[in-house]
């Protein structure tokens, strides 16, 4: 009997992206989290938390994937969010991404043309979704790093 591929293959380097946004922002102090690459732009903790809450609207709130307790990670990155510690963005970051990880383990190349509905807004398929969430955690996991980075060395 043929096994069905998983997707975990098409992804190869996720996981490492992962690992290293979590190694990056274990040790920041509150300062560290507060800095910014410029001003009017987002501190760290704020990209963090956004990386975070961009894994729980696709996957859980549209295609209602991981645990429900996830939710309220949804709101960390609205205007006017309370600055999160390390302690808790890397918990965020580890929930959502074995929330992702799960489903990659899951989900085959057959699943990928599965739509999602959403009222008011376009149908998206789950490849759509995967490719949007993985090139979002690329985009702001390298802002984060060059906000880092501009204060002294820090990056991912």
């Amino acid at each position: 009997m043929a096994e069905e591929l998983t997707l975990v293959p098409f992804y190869p380097g996720w996981a490492d992206h992962q690992q290293l946004l979590v190694e990056a922002v274990a040790p920041l102090t509150a300062a560290q989290l507060a800095l910014r690459a410029a001003p009017g732009l987002n501190p760290a903790w704020m990209l963090a938390a956004h990386i975070a809450s961009c894994r729980v609207g696709w996957f859980q709130q549209l295609m209602g994937e991981g645990d429900p307790a996830l939710g309220e990670i949804h709101e960390w990155d609205v205007d006017g969010a309370a600055p999160r510690t390390a302690a808790e963005l890397v918990t965020a970051l580890t929930a959502t991404w074995e929330m992702v990880s799960d489903c990659l383990t899951r989900w085959g190349p057959s699943m990928l043309d599965d739509r999602f509905e959403r009222p008011g807004r376009p149908p998206r398929t789950r490849g759509w979704v995967v490719w949007h969430v993985l090139e979002h955690d690329l985009h702001h996991g390298g802002e984060l790093s060059l906000t880092l980075g501009a204060h002294g060395g820090l990056d991912l």
